[in-house]
Protein backbone atom coordinates (compact mmCIF):
# COMPACT_ATOMS: atom_id res chain seq x y z
CA UNK A 1 0.00 0.00 0.00
CA UNK A 2 1.29 3.35 -0.84
CA UNK A 3 2.25 5.87 1.97
CA UNK A 4 -0.47 8.49 2.42
CA UNK A 5 1.14 12.06 3.30
CA UNK A 6 -1.47 14.37 4.82
CA UNK A 7 -0.17 17.67 4.27
CA UNK A 8 -1.75 20.09 5.98
CA UNK A 9 -1.20 24.18 5.28
CA UNK A 10 -2.95 26.10 7.86
CA UNK A 11 -3.44 30.26 7.43
CA UNK A 12 -5.24 32.91 8.74
CA UNK A 13 -5.78 36.03 6.28
CA UNK A 14 -3.07 34.83 4.18
CA UNK A 15 -1.18 37.25 2.20
CA UNK A 16 -2.61 36.17 -1.22
CA UNK A 17 0.56 35.99 -3.49
CA UNK A 18 2.63 34.25 -1.04
CA UNK A 19 -0.43 31.57 -0.67
CA UNK A 20 -0.47 31.48 -4.31
CA UNK A 21 3.00 30.49 -4.38
CA UNK A 22 2.99 27.99 -1.43
CA UNK A 23 0.15 26.30 -3.20
CA UNK A 24 2.16 26.58 -6.48
CA UNK A 25 5.26 24.72 -4.82
CA UNK A 26 2.72 21.41 -3.58
CA UNK A 27 0.99 21.70 -7.44
CA UNK A 28 4.67 20.97 -8.24
CA UNK A 29 5.75 18.08 -6.34
CA UNK A 30 7.31 14.81 -7.78
CA UNK A 31 5.21 12.91 -5.67
CA UNK A 32 1.64 11.58 -7.06
CA UNK A 33 -1.13 13.08 -5.95
CA UNK A 34 -2.51 9.65 -5.14
CA UNK A 35 0.12 9.53 -2.64
CA UNK A 36 -0.44 12.63 -0.58
CA UNK A 37 -3.16 14.74 0.67
CA UNK A 38 -4.13 18.15 1.12
CA UNK A 39 -5.67 20.40 3.66
CA UNK A 40 -6.01 23.77 4.00
CA UNK A 41 -7.19 25.14 7.34
CA UNK A 42 -8.87 28.65 6.99
CA UNK A 43 -8.09 30.07 10.59
CA UNK A 44 -10.89 32.06 11.57
CA UNK A 45 -10.09 34.06 8.22
CA UNK A 46 -11.85 37.03 8.02
CA UNK A 47 -13.26 36.13 4.01
CA UNK A 48 -13.39 32.55 3.93
CA UNK A 49 -11.43 30.94 1.79
CA UNK A 50 -12.99 28.39 0.00
CA UNK A 51 -14.55 31.10 -1.91
CA UNK A 52 -11.28 32.53 -2.65
CA UNK A 53 -9.12 29.37 -3.47
CA UNK A 54 -9.69 26.81 -5.95
CA UNK A 55 -8.35 23.15 -4.49
CA UNK A 56 -9.96 21.38 -7.58
CA UNK A 57 -6.50 21.08 -9.16
CA UNK A 58 -5.82 17.98 -6.73
CA UNK A 59 -8.33 15.01 -5.85
CA UNK A 60 -7.73 14.77 -2.60
CA UNK A 61 -7.52 18.58 -1.78
CA UNK A 62 -10.28 19.69 1.30
CA UNK A 63 -11.08 23.53 2.83
CA UNK A 64 -11.74 23.23 6.66
CA UNK A 65 -12.43 26.00 8.29
CA UNK A 66 -11.86 26.44 12.01
CA UNK A 67 -12.64 29.05 13.84
CA UNK A 68 -10.72 29.42 16.74
CA UNK A 69 -8.47 31.66 16.44
CA UNK A 70 -4.83 30.31 16.83
CA UNK A 71 -1.89 28.20 15.14
CA UNK A 72 -2.21 25.31 18.03
CA UNK A 73 -6.41 24.94 17.49
CA UNK A 74 -5.51 24.98 13.58
CA UNK A 75 -3.15 22.48 13.93
CA UNK A 76 -5.13 20.13 16.18
CA UNK A 77 -7.78 20.50 13.62
CA UNK A 78 -5.43 19.00 10.73
CA UNK A 79 -4.49 16.40 13.02
CA UNK A 80 -8.02 15.43 13.66
CA UNK A 81 -9.00 15.70 10.18
CA UNK A 82 -5.96 14.02 7.90
CA UNK A 83 -6.16 10.87 7.22
CA UNK A 84 -2.57 9.86 6.45
CA UNK A 85 0.36 8.24 8.55
CA UNK A 86 2.73 10.66 7.62
CA UNK A 87 1.67 14.78 8.22
CA UNK A 88 3.66 17.67 6.75
CA UNK A 89 2.95 20.71 8.65
CA UNK A 90 3.30 24.02 5.66
CA UNK A 91 3.14 27.34 6.53
CA UNK A 92 1.47 29.74 4.42
CA UNK A 93 4.70 31.59 2.86
CA UNK A 94 6.45 28.52 2.54
CA UNK A 95 7.90 27.61 -1.27
CA UNK A 96 8.77 23.81 -0.97
CA UNK A 97 11.09 22.09 -3.45
CA UNK A 98 9.78 19.58 -5.75
CA UNK A 99 10.99 16.27 -4.23
CA UNK A 100 9.95 17.61 -0.91
CA UNK A 101 7.21 15.59 -0.08
CA UNK A 102 9.19 12.63 -1.78
CA UNK A 103 11.63 12.63 0.31
CA UNK A 104 9.70 13.16 3.31
CA UNK A 105 8.09 9.56 2.72
CA UNK A 106 11.48 8.31 2.57
CA UNK A 107 13.09 9.71 5.48
CA UNK A 108 9.20 7.99 6.97
CA UNK A 109 9.88 4.70 5.66
CA UNK A 110 13.28 4.16 6.16
CA UNK A 111 13.94 5.73 9.18
CA UNK A 112 11.13 4.15 12.02
CA UNK A 113 13.13 5.55 14.89
CA UNK A 114 12.01 9.14 14.01
CA UNK A 115 8.85 10.71 15.70
CA UNK A 116 9.53 13.71 13.93
CA UNK A 117 11.67 15.77 11.35
CA UNK A 118 12.22 18.21 9.17
CA UNK A 119 13.88 21.10 6.60
CA UNK A 120 17.64 21.12 7.22
CA UNK A 121 17.53 24.08 4.74
CA UNK A 122 14.95 26.83 5.15
CA UNK A 123 16.26 30.03 2.70
CA UNK A 124 14.94 33.53 2.80
CA UNK A 125 13.59 35.44 0.16
CA UNK A 126 13.07 38.65 1.74
CA UNK A 127 10.64 41.58 -0.03
CA UNK A 128 13.34 44.10 1.02
CA UNK A 129 16.96 44.01 2.05
CA UNK A 130 17.33 43.48 5.63
CA UNK A 131 19.12 46.20 7.57
CA UNK A 132 22.94 45.39 8.78
CA UNK A 133 21.75 45.69 12.42
CA UNK A 134 19.01 43.35 11.26
CA UNK A 135 20.82 40.49 9.93
CA UNK A 136 21.92 38.88 13.77
CA UNK A 137 18.70 38.17 14.91
CA UNK A 138 17.46 36.58 11.37
CA UNK A 139 17.80 33.28 12.46
CA UNK A 140 14.32 34.04 14.83
CA UNK A 141 12.44 34.06 11.57
CA UNK A 142 13.11 30.04 11.82
CA UNK A 143 15.86 29.61 8.74
CA UNK A 144 18.44 27.48 9.22
CA UNK A 145 20.92 25.89 6.51
CA UNK A 146 22.90 22.90 7.83
CA UNK A 147 25.57 20.44 5.53
CA UNK A 148 24.61 17.22 6.66
CA UNK A 149 21.61 15.20 8.77
CA UNK A 150 21.19 15.44 12.66
CA UNK A 151 18.92 14.08 14.87
CA UNK A 152 18.55 13.00 18.51
CA UNK A 153 16.30 11.83 21.31
CA UNK A 154 16.89 14.04 23.53
CA UNK A 155 14.77 17.31 24.10
CA UNK A 156 18.17 19.10 25.55
CA UNK A 157 19.51 18.65 21.71
CA UNK A 158 17.30 21.37 20.48
CA UNK A 159 19.82 22.54 17.82
CA UNK A 160 18.32 19.17 16.26
CA UNK A 161 14.24 20.43 16.72
CA UNK A 162 12.49 20.44 13.56
CA UNK A 163 10.83 24.20 13.35
CA UNK A 164 7.43 24.24 11.68
CA UNK A 165 7.91 25.27 7.91
CA UNK A 166 8.01 22.03 6.75
CA UNK A 167 7.53 19.66 9.74
CA UNK A 168 6.86 16.12 9.05
CA UNK A 169 5.46 13.99 11.57
CA UNK A 170 4.30 10.25 12.27
CA UNK A 171 0.49 9.68 13.19
CA UNK A 172 1.34 8.58 16.47
CA UNK A 173 3.63 11.22 18.00
CA UNK A 174 1.21 14.15 16.63
CA UNK A 175 -1.35 12.48 19.02
CA UNK A 176 0.67 12.56 21.59
CA UNK A 177 1.45 16.44 20.96
CA UNK A 178 -2.18 16.77 21.60
CA UNK A 179 -2.19 14.94 24.33
CA UNK A 180 0.73 17.06 26.28
CA UNK A 181 -0.97 19.77 25.20
CA UNK A 182 -3.38 18.84 27.43
CA UNK A 183 -1.21 18.00 29.98
CA UNK A 184 0.75 21.40 30.05
CA UNK A 185 -2.68 23.09 30.23
CA UNK A 186 -0.94 26.57 29.08
CA UNK A 187 -1.78 26.41 25.48
CA UNK A 188 -2.84 30.63 24.79
CA UNK A 189 0.88 31.00 25.67
CA UNK A 190 2.62 28.55 22.99
CA UNK A 191 2.63 29.02 19.06
CA UNK A 192 0.89 32.37 16.99
CA UNK A 193 -2.51 33.57 17.66
CA UNK A 194 -3.62 36.26 15.53
CA UNK A 195 -1.16 38.97 15.61
CA UNK A 196 0.63 37.87 18.88
CA UNK A 197 4.44 37.00 18.02
CA UNK A 198 4.29 33.47 20.82
CA UNK A 199 6.15 31.01 19.78
CA UNK A 200 7.34 27.23 21.29
CA UNK A 201 4.14 25.09 19.96
CA UNK A 202 6.67 23.50 17.05
CA UNK A 203 9.59 22.38 19.87
CA UNK A 204 6.64 20.04 21.95
CA UNK A 205 6.85 17.65 18.70
CA UNK A 206 10.53 16.94 19.69
CA UNK A 207 9.05 16.57 23.35
CA UNK A 208 6.61 14.52 22.28
CA UNK A 209 8.68 11.83 20.14
CA UNK A 210 11.24 11.68 22.37
CA UNK A 211 9.12 11.06 25.47
CA UNK A 212 8.17 8.18 23.06
CA UNK A 213 11.33 7.04 23.06
CA UNK A 214 11.77 8.13 19.16
CA UNK A 215 14.22 10.62 18.26
CA UNK A 216 13.63 13.84 16.16
CA UNK A 217 16.02 15.30 13.73
CA UNK A 218 16.45 18.35 10.50
CA UNK A 219 17.79 16.47 7.27
CA UNK A 220 19.43 18.69 4.49
CA UNK A 221 17.50 16.71 1.47
CA UNK A 222 14.58 18.74 3.30
CA UNK A 223 14.63 22.59 1.40
CA UNK A 224 12.40 25.38 1.14
CA UNK A 225 12.07 28.96 0.80
CA UNK A 226 10.19 31.45 3.75
CA UNK A 227 9.10 34.41 1.90
CA UNK A 228 9.38 37.14 3.98
CA UNK A 229 7.35 40.25 3.62
CA UNK A 230 9.20 43.62 4.74
CA UNK A 231 6.82 44.53 7.39
CA UNK A 232 8.67 41.33 9.10
CA UNK A 233 12.12 43.17 8.94
CA UNK A 234 11.60 46.57 10.92
CA UNK A 235 12.86 46.92 14.34
CA UNK A 236 9.59 47.36 16.12
CA UNK A 237 8.42 43.59 14.76
CA UNK A 238 11.76 42.00 15.96
CA UNK A 239 11.27 43.78 19.47
CA UNK A 240 8.11 41.83 19.75
CA UNK A 241 9.29 38.98 18.83
CA UNK A 242 11.61 38.22 21.42
CA UNK A 243 9.80 39.80 24.11
CA UNK A 244 6.86 36.73 22.81
CA UNK A 245 9.92 33.75 22.08
CA UNK A 246 11.49 34.50 25.66
CA UNK A 247 8.10 34.74 27.27
CA UNK A 248 6.78 31.16 25.49
CA UNK A 249 10.06 29.33 25.87
CA UNK A 250 10.37 30.33 29.45
CA UNK A 251 6.94 28.70 30.42
CA UNK A 252 7.38 25.64 28.09
CA UNK A 253 10.79 25.12 29.53
CA UNK A 254 9.68 25.47 33.09
CA UNK A 255 6.72 23.35 32.67
CA UNK A 256 8.73 20.54 30.61
CA UNK A 257 12.17 20.56 32.14
CA UNK A 258 11.48 22.33 35.48
CA UNK A 259 13.95 25.41 34.12
CA UNK A 260 12.67 28.40 36.01
CA UNK A 261 13.07 31.74 33.94
CA UNK A 262 16.64 33.74 34.75
CA UNK A 263 15.96 35.82 37.76
CA UNK A 264 17.38 39.11 36.81
CA UNK A 265 17.77 42.44 38.50
CA UNK A 266 17.14 45.27 36.54
CA UNK A 267 19.71 47.45 38.88
CA UNK A 268 22.47 44.90 39.05
CA UNK A 269 22.78 44.54 35.37
CA UNK A 270 22.07 48.20 33.82
CA UNK A 271 26.29 48.58 33.63
CA UNK A 272 26.20 45.60 31.68
CA UNK A 273 23.15 46.39 29.25
CA UNK A 274 24.17 49.63 29.01
CA UNK A 275 28.17 48.89 27.82
CA UNK A 276 26.65 46.62 25.56
CA UNK A 277 24.22 49.46 23.71
CA UNK A 278 27.47 51.38 23.38
CA UNK A 279 29.33 48.79 21.38
CA UNK A 280 25.97 46.83 19.22
CA UNK A 281 23.68 50.12 19.18
CA UNK A 282 20.61 51.22 20.37
CA UNK A 283 18.62 48.54 18.43
CA UNK A 284 20.56 45.73 19.69
CA UNK A 285 20.15 47.34 23.05
CA UNK A 286 16.42 46.90 22.64
CA UNK A 287 16.79 43.33 21.67
CA UNK A 288 18.54 42.61 24.82
CA UNK A 289 15.53 44.33 27.42
CA UNK A 290 12.87 42.80 24.93
CA UNK A 291 14.45 38.97 25.85
CA UNK A 292 14.91 40.08 29.89
CA UNK A 293 11.40 41.76 29.52
CA UNK A 294 10.12 37.90 28.04
CA UNK A 295 11.84 36.23 30.54
CA UNK A 296 10.61 38.65 33.40
CA UNK A 297 6.51 37.55 31.76
CA UNK A 298 7.71 34.40 31.78
CA UNK A 299 8.10 34.35 35.57
CA UNK A 300 5.16 36.40 36.58
CA UNK A 301 2.81 34.09 34.57
CA UNK A 302 4.80 31.05 36.39
CA UNK A 303 4.22 31.82 39.25
CA UNK A 304 0.63 33.90 39.13
CA UNK A 305 -1.28 30.76 37.51
CA UNK A 306 0.80 28.23 40.23
CA UNK A 307 2.41 26.10 37.84
CA UNK A 308 4.44 23.09 38.60
CA UNK A 309 6.25 21.29 36.11
CA UNK A 310 4.85 18.23 34.03
CA UNK A 311 7.75 16.09 34.70
CA UNK A 312 7.15 15.85 38.35
CA UNK A 313 3.76 13.74 37.86
CA UNK A 314 2.08 16.85 39.42
CA UNK A 315 -1.25 18.42 37.60
CA UNK A 316 0.33 21.41 35.25
CA UNK A 317 -2.24 23.70 37.62
CA UNK A 318 -2.04 24.01 41.04
CA UNK A 319 -5.54 23.21 43.11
Amino acid sequence: MTLLVSVILCTHNPRPQALRRTLASLTAQDRPPAGWELLLIDNASSSALAQAWDLGWHPRARHIREDELGLTPARLRGIAEARGDLLVFVDDDNVLEPGYLSHAADLFERSPHLGAFGAGRIEPEFESEPSPEIRPQLPLLALRSVGKDAWSNSPTDSACFPWGAGLCVRRPVAAAFAGLLQRLSVTSVLGRRGQQLLSGEDDLFSWAAAEMGLGFGIFPALGLTHLIPANRLRHEYFVRLIRGHAFSHGVMNFMLAGQAPASESDLRDAPRLLLHGVKNGRFSLRCQWAARRGRRDAARFIAQHRLNPVASGAPALAA
